[in-house]
């Protein structure tokens, strides 16, 4: 049985869902607010009280008038505090520090030596990345209200996250709990496709979609499925591994072990294998190398048969897989993205969707947009940030550390422009 809400539990409500809508839509009148949180004039006049006087959020300025009293506008302060988000690739690691409207204040990437994804090094990697962007960024570990770690595979969100990583290895890791022996910032773990989706739902080419599948192309390949305007999880928080679903039976080998996955024909790997093996080229070892070898074989296209060869494969089986996506979620829009999913869209775009136009139902697919994605190639480590940024919005900030109170700015400028 559910214990009963409270006035407190009421009021901490009311403060998160006016808080979410500052952070999205903002800024905003406190007209604008009440409208849009489905709260009254006196409880927005509290409540934006309450949040400026903790520097949560700030009044920015004047909305233009056409006559009457103008009045003012509220978003949040950025300086209000810092989060982190991690991009842990299967060579690479992204991390950057990002004030609380999410705009990027430092930066900081490396490559593993390892020829696997390996948890230890991993975790080096990651709290190495986390050291540096606070000193770039000369902020103190107290002003830092979370790190979001987006990770490939499975995650399973028991006290401290899990992740099962079958393509890379990976089978139980304690991720959450290895990163909380390094460091005793709060710290966040979801799947990596996931926070690209939530990410574009929040700024980027799913916003306004209340029903959208995201989709990641890499190495791995992987999706966001958003149902109703929340993020899907399933019973055990595995929703999302569609680059696992057979589309051929008997098929090639996938990295997971199975046979005849999606991935094992549209991931990056994959496209450069079949590359090599009709070229009869020597394959590269080197994952690094990956991205580059693929934007060859898409510049060679129209010159090179082969490499025509290769991709017209690739862009049916992912034809088959988004009309498969169609099919079963009826999505008002596809998001294409990823660092594939981005070359992909620049150039093959209008194929992919003819694709999935022969393989999808036709009722469902005239009501669906497959666009790309917008928001770059630091999308997944923006995505971890939203982690810890969605947690202080959910408790309306009452949970939060609250440094930036102290040094705070009661009124910021509007960015010109």
């Amino acid at each position: 049985m559910s214990r009963p809400r409270t006035v407190r539990d009421l009021r901490t409500g009311n403060r998160s869902r006016a808080l979410w809508q500052i952070f999205l839509d903002g800024p905003l009148t406190r007209q604008e607010i009440g409208a849009q949180a489905g709260l009254s004039p006196a409880s927005v006049s509290n409540l934006v009280t309450a949040l400026e006087t903790e520097r949560v959020v700030a009044e920015v300025g004047l909305e233009q008038s056409n006559g009457g009293r103008p009045r003012g506008l509220v978003q949040v302060n950025p300086e209000y505090g810092y989060v982190i988000g991690v991009d842990v690739g299967e060579s690479t690691f992204l991390v950057e520090l990002f004030d609380f409207a999410l705009q990027p204040r430092a930066r900081h990437r490396s490559v593993t030596d390892m020829s696997t994804l390996d948890p230890d090094d991993a975790v080096a990697h990651i709290v190495a990345g986390i050291e540096a962007v606070i000193a770039a960024a000369s902020v103190a570990d107290d002003e830092i209200l979370g790190v979001g770690v987006a990770v490939p595979g499975v995650v399973e969100q028991r006290d401290h996250a899990v992740v099962y990583g079958q393509s890379v290895g990976w089978d139980a890791v304690p991720l959450e709990s290895m990163l909380r022996r390094r460091t005793s910032l709060p710290i966040l773990v979801d799947n990596g496709a996931r926070a690209l989706g939530q990410a574009e739902k929040w700024f980027g080419a799913a916003r306004g979609a209340e029903n959208a599948v995201i989709v990641l192309l890499g190495l791995g390949v992987g999706m966001c499925i958003i149902c109703n305007g929340e993020v899907y999880r399933g019973a055990t928080g595995s929703a999302g591994e569609w680059g696992h679903t057979a589309v051929v039976a008997g098929g090639r080998t996938c990295r997971c072990g199975a046979a005849g996955c999606l991935e094992a024909y549209v991931g990056a790997g994959s496209v450069v294998e079949q590359y090599d093996q009709i070229s009869r080229r020597r394959a590269v070892s080197r994952r690094a190398n990956l991205e580059e070898q693929v934007t060859a074989i898409i510049a060679a296209r129209a010159s090179d048969s082969r490499a025509a060869q290769v991709l017209d494969e690739a862009v049916t089986y992912l034809g088959v897989g988004l009309a498969g996506l169609v099919n079963v979620f009826n999505p008002e829009r596809v998001v294409v993205g990823g660092w594939l999913g981005r070359a992909f869209g620049q150039h093959l775009l209008p194929e992919i969707r003819a694709a999935a136009e022969r393989q999808a139902l036709r009722m469902p697919f005239r009501h669906v947009e497959i666009v790309p994605a917008q928001l770059g190639m630091d999308a997944v480590a923006l995505g971890g940030a939203t982690l810890p940024i969605a947690k202080v919005l959910d408790s309306g900030a009452v949970e939060a550390r609250q440094p930036a109170a102290r040094r705070g700015l009661a009124r910021i400028a509007l960015p010109h422009g």
